[in-house]
């Protein structure tokens, strides 16, 4: 059903632990949510693409270079891979500016994918995060938009800006077996 839809993945609170009024500033920060490396090994099965989508403003800030985070994103990448799963490329925003286009909930790493990927249908696409603005970001495309309370659980479903709630990435990829 998936195998031409693209999966957008946000990162800290889907992917990682997010830290609260914090950053991952190294790879001894970064630890993968319960299910994860469990999850994208059966999400690859499903979906032809698999890109992450991730704000990171604290390279903007200074706090974290893009070859630092680069260095978290790789070793990311190897443990999904020795787990099965897939993520085929990562996006990152730097911006410290809200109103910048590559920051989300504006559109410039979709677009970015989409130029590195031309195959790419927002229609059939699903974008899977922990906020508003992972889910306007994708409602602004088209996409079928998948919410994780992992920060935000207080944010009442049905919501006009998600389609979907899952507690975690393993339970959605459970969801689509």
């Amino acid at each position: 059903m998936y195998k031409n839809w693209t999966l957008f993945l946000d990162r800290d609170g889907v992917i990682n632990d997010e830290i609260p009024d914090s950053y991952v500033l190294s790879w001894d920060m970064f630890r993968f949510s319960n299910g994860v490396l469990e999850a994208l090994p059966l999400l690859a099965q499903h979906f032809g693409r698999i890109v992450m989508v991730t704000n990171q403003r604290c390279i903007g800030r200074g706090l974290l270079t893009v070859n630092e985070l680069e260095t978290i994103h790789q070793k990311m990448l190897d443990q999904v891979a020795q787990h099965g799963g897939r993520i085929d490329k990562i996006y990152f925003c730097p911006d410290v500016d809200n109103s910048s286009p590559c920051r989300k909930p504006q559109s410039g790493m979709a677009m970015a994918a989409k130029h590195d990927f031309p195959d790419i249908d927002f229609t059939r696409s699903v974008m899977v995060g922990n906020t508003l603005s992972d889910m306007e970001f994708g409602k602004q495309l088209g996409m079928t938009t998948v919410f994780i309370p992992s920060t935000k659980p207080q944010l009442a479903f049905p919501h006009p800006l998600m389609d979907a709630r899952f507690n975690d990435l393993w339970l959605f990829s459970q969801a689509i077996q």
